[in-house]
């Protein structure tokens, strides 16, 4: 079964066609990257618009990469939440145009669904395991009991973790994407040359709280700058980039072993953290736990893990009409509802 995939929820434009969930026929991505770099974030209105210009070239692409046709394509999956809502409108838009010029299924994705699925075109893993969803919007620990089956245990309560290293990457003056600078300048840094504080939250083990960190940044180099102290920028980045590991990992490792959970997966952009992923390599060789990570090419944004999420949904049955909406939040709990 070959389903078309495409994505169109922040600043990447990109279609995709996998077979049976799990192989990757073709994935294509356009993205306006450099052009956000200018303004230090993505500006949804530039992001509409290259979408606008590029999705119809990008679909073609991957069908001529995936060496077939319309006709060979059994369904379209599409991401419509959660998002930029101008972002998200133009994938959906075109997704329902091709389904119905097509006359192929229509299968609604949630975008944290998709990441999830990152997985499954990277390696043999199947629910259940227990994952920690990381990216610039959500940091998330979900339950994946089935393919479409998810229950949240623990999330952020203010920033997501993605959000807070690039926050905390232009505060230090460094190039947009902030958390990927972060990542490369803190290689060959001391990560213990600054102390950070443990955010802890009330009411549950398992949530998050990334904002004071951020705020410790730019008190750090505020106060330096105010008593003309020279800061060690990739000390410094060093120092973040493993405080907030060590907040994603420890809750993460609470969750696991409450929980009872063998398989272990990271998901989402900030997936690709190198130090992310040495500390969930070493937490759960500890104990003994099985870890699953997804390739690098996969971690950002890309309709491949949307046409895998897609397989999965159609078969569960889950089908939207020419009345399917975009939404800039969705809880990833929450199953979609033909209305």
């Amino acid at each position: 079964m070959k389903i078309l995939g495409i994505e169109s929820s922040c600043d990447e434009t990109a279609a995709a066609v996998v077979e049976d969930g799990r192989i990757v026929k073709s994935n294509v991505i356009a993205t306006s990257l450099e052009e956000h770099k200018l303004y230090g974030g993505v500006v949804p209105e530039i992001a509409s618009r290259r979408h606008a210009e590029c999705i119809s070239g990008v679909v073609k692409a991957a069908l001529d990469d995936a060496q077939c046709t319309a006709d060979d394509i059994d369904a379209v999956a599409v991401t419509y939440a959660p998002g930029l809502i101008g972002a998200l409108l133009v994938g959906v838009n075109f997704a329902k145009a091709f389904a119905l010029s097509a006359n192929k299924p229509l299968v609604p994705v949630h975008h944290l669904r998709g990441h999830i699925a990152s997985n499954y075109i990277s390696s043999d893993v199947q629910p259940p395991f227990l994952c920690l969803v990381v990216s610039g919007g959500h940091s998330h620990i979900v339950a994946v009991n089935s393919y479409t089956d998810f229950k949240v245990i623990g999330k952020t309560r203010d920033d997501a973790a993605g959000e807070a290293l690039d926050k905390a990457g232009r505060a230090m003056g460094l190039a947009y994407p902030g958390g990927i600078s972060i990542d490369r300048l803190s290689v060959r840094a001391d990560e213990n040359a600054y102390t950070f504080p443990h955010p802890r939250v009330s009411g549950s083990p398992y949530d998050f709280s990334f904002s004071g960190l951020k705020t410790a940044v730019i008190n750090i180099i505020h106060n330096a700058n105010q008593k003309g102290i020279r800061i060690n920028t990739a000390d410094l980045a060093a120092s973040f980039q493993k405080s907030v590991s060590d907040c994603l990992i420890a809750n993460l490792e609470k969750a696991m072993l409450d929980y009872g959970y063998e398989k272990i997966v990271i998901a989402g952009g900030v997936s690709a953290n190198s130090k992310l992923r040495k500390e969930a390599a070493l937490m759960c060789k500890r104990h003994g736990r099985e870890l699953f990570l997804p390739a690098f090419k996969y971690c950002g944004d890309n309709a491949a893990m949307i046409a895998s999420q897609g397989y999965y949904e159609f078969l569960a049955g889950t089908r939207a009409d020419e009345a399917l909406n975009a939404y800039a939040t969705m809880p990833i709990d929450e199953s979609y509802k033909n209305s």
